[in-house]
Parts: C-alpha cells; sequence; structure tokens
C-alpha cells in the first residue's frame, strides 16, 4: 500500500499522488504558497484521493475568505456525490467527516475529529496543523498547546519535521500561559529548521507577552532573512515588528513597516491581511494619531470584500476600520446586518461556530468600536467589561485581541471610570512591567486624579522604556 512520509497508508493514491501530498503537507507546514499548486496537483493524478479532496477543503477554509469557502464547499460536494463515506478507512474517513463540518461551519466539530484522529495517528501532520489552527481560529488555547503536546512523543527527535511540531508546540504552549517553555520550544524549533516560521513567530508572541521588546527586535532582525518574504505569514510577523515599534514610541516606524509590507499597492485585499492593518492603524488611533489617508484606503477594501457573516474576528477588524475612517454608517450598516442574521438563522444555528461568536462576541464589539468613534465611552465600557474575559471565544491570539483590551481601557479613562482603569492597569502592569504602554496609560489615570507627582514619575518611566527599546529599533522596510 502506498504511504506518505510518515508512514501513513493513503487510500485511492498512487505513487505520484503520495509526492504530491508530502509535498503539499511541507508547504503548509511552512507556510508557503506553494502548498496550493501541491494540493492541486494531488487532487489532479487522483481525483478520488479521499485526502487529496480533504486537502483541497482545507484550503477552502483556512484562510477564512467566505468565497473560497463556498467554492470549496460546491467541490467537496461533487467528490462525495460519489463516495460511501461509511466504506472508508477510518483515518480518510475523519478527514472527510472534518472537512465537511468546517466547510457547514461548524468549526468545533471539526476540531474534535481531527483531536480524534490525531489520538489514533499521532504522525499525521495534516491533522495536527489543520486542527492546530482549528485551535486558533476558536481561541481555545488548552486544545492549542494539547493537541500537539499530546502528539510530540510519537515523533522521533531525528525526524526532520520535528521540529515543524515542535513550533506549533510552542505557540500553544505561549497562548496557555507558559511563556519560558515556549521561547524554549519555539527556539528549539527554529534551530531544527530556519524556515520554521510557525516556530519564529510563537517566539516573537513569548517576546511579545513578557514586554520583552528589545528581544523580539533583536530576535526578528536576526531571522529576518528566513520570516520576512514569500510565506503566508511574512505580513503578520512584520505586524509583531510594527507593534515594537509603537512600544519604543516610533510612529513613524511602525507606519512605515504597514506601508511597505502590511498595505500597499501590491496588497492582496486578504482578510488576514487587512486584519494586521486594521489591528495596527487601531493602536496608533488610540494612541491619538489619525492617518486619515490610510484609513481610508483601509475602509475601502473592507468595503470593496462585502462580506457576508462568515467569521466574526474579521467583522469586527472591518468595523475597526469604518470607526478609524470615520465611516460610522458603514460600521453601522455592518453591525445591522449581522443583527438580521441572527435573527433569521434556523433553530439549529447553534450548532455553527461563528453563530455563537457573532451573538456572544462579535456584535457587541462591533458595537463598542462604534461607541468610541462616536467618543460614547460609557457604552465602550458597558460592553466590554463583561466580555474582557471571554474575547478568546470569538478566536485570534492574546496579542491581536489586546486592540480591544486597550479600547476598554482607553474608554475607563474617558469615561471617568478612574477605578475599573485602575484594575484594568494593574493587571496589564504585573504581567508587563516595562511596557510603555502601561506606564503611558498609569501617567493618564494620575492626570485624571490629580496626581501630578505620579503622574510625572509614570511619564519618566514611559520614556525610560521607550528609549531602551529604540536602541534595538532599526528600519524595517
Amino acid at each position: 500500500m502506498v504511504t506518505d512520509r510518515y508512514g501513513n497508508p493513503l487510500h485511492e493514491c498512487t505513487l505520484e499522488t503520495a509526492g504530491h501530498l508530502d509535498r503539499a503537507v511541507e508547504a503548509l507546514l511552512h507556510f508557503s504558497p506553494e502548498v496550493e499548486r501541491a494540493v492541486g496537483d494531488a487532487v489532479d493524478s487522483a481525483p478520488a484521493s479521499p485526502l487529496a479532496q480533504s486537502f483541497a477543503a482545507y484550503l477552502g477554509v483556512l484562510g477564512t475568505e467566505p468565497r473560497e469557502a463556498a467554492a470549496a464547499r460546491r467541490r467537496f460536494r461533487e467528490y462525495l456525490a460519489g463516495v460511501d463515506v461509511t466504506a472508508l478507512p477510518v483515518r480518510e474517513r475523519l478527514h472527510v467527516t472534518a472537512a465537511g463540518a468546517w466547510l457547514a461551519g461548524d468549526l468545533r466539530q471539526a476540531s474534535g475529529l481531527l483531536e480524534e484522529l490525531s489520538a489514533a495517528y499521532p504522525r499525521d501532520a495534516l491533522a495536527l496543523a489543520v486542527g492546530h489552527q482549528l485551535d486558533f481560529f476558536t481561541g481555545d488555547a488548552v486544545r492549542l498547546r494539547d493537541r500537539i503536546g499530546g502528539a510530540l512523543s510519537a515523533w522521533d527527535p531525528a525526524d526532520p519535521h520535528r521540529g515543524l511540531v515542535l513550533g506549533m508546540y510552542a505557540f500553544g504552549l505561549e497562548e496557555s500561559g507558559h511563556y519560558a517553555q515556549a521561547e524554549e520550544a519555539g527556539l528549539a524549533a527554529v534551530e531544527h529548521d530556519p524556515r520554521d516560521v510557525w516556530a519564529i513567530h510563537a517566539v516573537v508572541h513569548t517576546y511579545e507577552m513578557q514586554g520583552r521588546v528589545s528581544e523580539g527586535i533583536g530576535y526578528l532582525d536576526a531571522r529576518r532573512a528566513d520570516w520576512a518574504r514569500d510565506n503566508y505569514l511574512d505580513v503578520h510577523n512584520w505586524w509583531h515588528y510594527a507593534l515594537y515599534a509603537l512600544e519604543a514610541g516610533d510612529t513613524d516606524a511602525a507606519l512605515a513597516v504597514y506601508d511597505a509590507s502590511l498595505r500597499h499597492d501590491g496588497s492582496t485585499g486578504q482578510a488576514m491581511e487587512l486584519l494586521d492593518a486594521a489591528a495596527l492603524l487601531w493602536r496608533i488611533h488610540l494612541a491619538g494619531m489619525r492617518p486619515q489617508a490610510r484609513w481610508d484606503a483601509l475602509a475601502d477594501a473592507w468595503a470593496a470584500r462585502a462580506d457576508p457573516p462568515y467569521y466574526a474576528f474579521n467583522d469586527v477588524h472591518a468595523t475597526m476600520a469604518y470607526a478609524g475612517s470615520g465611516r460610522l454608517d458603514a460600521a453601522e450598516r455592518l453591525i445591522a446586518d449581522r443583527r438580521r442574521w441572527l435573527t433569521r438563522a434556523g433553530t439549529d444555528a447553534d450548532t455553527v461556530t461563528n453563530h455563537r461568536m457573532t451573538a456572544e462576541i462579535g456584535l457587541p464589539a462591533c458595537e463598542a468600536l462604534l461607541a468610541h468613534a462616536r467618543g460614547d465611552h460609557a457604552t465602550v465600557v458597558d460592553l466590554l467589561w463583561p466580555l474582557r474575559r471571554r474575547l478568546h471565544e470569538f478566536g485570534g491570539s492574546h496579542a491581536q485581541r489586546d486592540a480591544l483590551q486597550r479600547t476598554l481601557l482607553d474608554s475607563a479613562l474617558g469615561s471617568g471610570r478612574h477605578e475599573l482603569a485602575r484594575v484594568l492597569i494593574s493587571e496589564r502592569t504585573g504581567l508587563r512591567p516595562d511596557s510603555t504602554y502601561n506606564w503611558s496609560a498609569r501617567a493618564r489615570l494620575a492626570d485624571a486624579l490629580g496626581d501630578t507627582t505620579r503622574a510625572r514619575t509614570a511619564r519618566d518611566h514611559a520614556r525610560a522604556a521607550a528609549t531602551a527599546t529604540a536602541r534595538a529599533l532599526r528600519p524595517a522596510t
């Protein structure tokens, strides 16, 4: 029987197809655009292959693009019309069922099926990688960690791809708060494979979460040749670089990264890129700057997509773009559309992941962003304070969701809710005692309370932290 490079048997596959699938998995693990061609070659060489067809279905949803998902759903339905899924070998059956669940919008069912598959076949790298992304999209930090941790012992240290699995584990460790272990695992993974951009990204997250900004800048600079181009994660890692620039107080450097790498004439308009662009500009907006031309172009890009309800995390970032550009009518229309969708959804809608995400997290977050743009800070606090420990439920990372946490803090200060602001600042400072942003927030609170001595001391700390970070920063274009 034909097997893949990991020793897993392949149903309805030729040796040629196995080679294409191995190439596709290799590309997926490296976030290489080559994955699309390799999967297409696998499907063309063996249209009856359940694994090739499932892989193609996964590609249709991994980008959180509703139109790509719809096209993948049609192709997968045509494939299933001629297949008795119950007669497939268990591994292929679980892949096909998981792919179908994700295409139907049930991310949690798909996640559970792939976890079951990984328990039986821990060396199925496709199941691990796709399941890992599902855990990220659903904000399930514990499963993000344990799905990979549970499989890791099945990977021999000599296996060329063990490092790539270790890189996934590093990100799961980071998102669940095990920063020292995450850094160790991520650094080891990159040592194993310098082109492991996901592991590089995991290490960068550990520095971000601990406020080790200078180290983060130095690490990205040292590894720039490995992560900065020709992969699906390069824009996102540039976003992290821009966050470090903001922490150094260098808005010009952050905007230079934006113009060179996040949003420019050659940008594709894909959701994953627009998310990072909106999240960066929103942080700059909260810092008191409004680069209007960039906001307008970004709002145009989101409006051109005209997305249907698909992924609440995307909706929130579209609302950021509309609110930041001053197009409050566009934000209102998006919110109204999602509210109507929730009303129309059928009785079984709660089984579809995005329905719950939108109802419980996405819609209130969008409403809070609109309220912030209107200067209605009391409403922002009313909406976000009850959600501040639940924001993970609609996906993304701690670093990404921090845009909403900062919005809440800004509005707590803006609405005179000084005790709530003190709590939020105290929480943040405990985790990142040397953060420029946190010291600046302390100064704002002290100003509001009329404590000029504390305000001056806090600003001195903020300047010192920014200066220390700025020494490590060099042009990122």
